[in-house]
């Protein structure tokens, strides 16, 4: 059984930073494309960033690039998003994800989702 778990929210103020955590454990690490996706109140679930199993490609959601960056560890079974510049509008319920052999594509199937961490950004 995959199990997921997303750690690192908070309350940050305008323009600091934040970095989460998503540990997976059950099954090989390596074999899973990552992906993290946000959900504001009132509004539908998004992608934020993602990366292939590998490690070596990454995708962003236009509204992070140059302020977020996904990264993967597969010999503790980690994967990070170092959140920059934060904005109120960034502000939401974040959530880690796995796509077995996924590209971290956000059309990726992902099969298995953290419980989700929040993410407050005001000041």
């Amino acid at each position: 059984q995959v199990r997921l778990e997303d750690t690192g929210g908070g309350l940050v103020q305008p323009g600091g930073s934040l970095r989460l955590s998503c540990a997976l454990s059950g099954r090989s690490f390596s074999m899973f494309g990552m992906g993290w996706f946000r959900q504001a109140p009132g509004k539908e679930r998004e992608f934020v960033a993602g990366t292939d199993w590998i490690g070596k490609t990454a995708s962003y959601a236009d509204s992070v690039k140059g302020r977020f960056t996904i990264s993967r560890d597969n010999a503790n079974n980690r994967v990070y998003l170092q959140m920059n510049s934060l904005k109120p509008e960034d502000t939401a319920i974040y959530y880690c994800a796995a796509a077995t052999l996924g590209t971290g594509s956000p059309r990726n199937e992902y099969n298995y989702w953290g419980q989700g961490t929040q993410v407050t950004v005001s000041s």
